[in-house]
């Protein structure tokens, strides 16, 4: 590939090849497979291997933007999601600092690796995201109306805003989206138990 003068990046078993054509790819793909599998008697993975726009496939989790950036391939966000899901499973029954504890490495884990992307404004969402799935795991924690009424109160919300949300027939996601969670619950409250953020350190890994 180099004395053809391809642009191509590898890992492993796995490898791009960069054209400037659908039809050189189509030439490219057909001229590696034959050499791989008849000079180098391996097996090309037909499922896996395919022609397209760089920005159409993924390369360790990444995906290369046509401008030549990075971003996080969708795959890689939805596994990532999905663990989040796992870990803040409302019907677990652990303290909430506890689903915090084990959020964090796996956070700064995955941020460490896509930190090279430009991902800003996903990460801020991702925030916002974890931040309302813990909110919505504490509301369920309080069970009772009184229950969440008095703890609603205790974390300064004015007694009839604690009353309206404690008295909604709304389901537990869409009460932690409502003004007394945040203000129960607000960003400076999880900065202070711990709460790994991600936007906020991506800008310290890149700075």
């Amino acid at each position: 590939m180099e004395s053809r003068g391809h642009k191509f990046v590898r890992y492993a078993d796995d490898c791009n090849i960069y054209v400037r054509s659908q039809a050189a790819g189509e030439r490219v793909m057909e001229s590696v497979s034959n050499f791989i599998e008849s000079k180098l008697k391996l097996l090309v993975n037909k499922d896996k291997s395919q022609v397209c726009e760089v920005n159409q496939t993924k390369f360790l989790g990444y995906t290369i933007q046509k401008d030549g950036n990075l971003s996080i391939a969708k795959k890689s966000i939805d596994r990532f999601k999905e663990k989040v899901r796992s870990i803040t499973k409302r019907n677990r029954g652990v303290k909430l600092e506890q689903l915090i504890a084990e959020l964090v490495p796996v956070m700064r884990g995955w941020l460490n690796y896509f930190h090279h992307a430009r991902c800003k404004r996903l990460l801020e969402n991702l925030d916002g995201w974890i931040r309302r799935k813990l909110r919505c795991y504490r509301l369920k924690q309080c069970k009772r109306v009184i229950t969440l009424q008095q703890f609603l109160k205790s974390r300064g919300v004015e007694t009839w805003q604690s009353w309206i949300l404690a008295l909604s027939g709304k389901g537990h996601w869409c009460k932690s989206g409502c003004p007394q969670m945040h203000q129960a619950l607000g960003n400076k409250w999880f900065e202070e138990i711990g709460l790994y953020n991600l936007s906020s350190n991506y800008e310290k890994l890149n700075s």
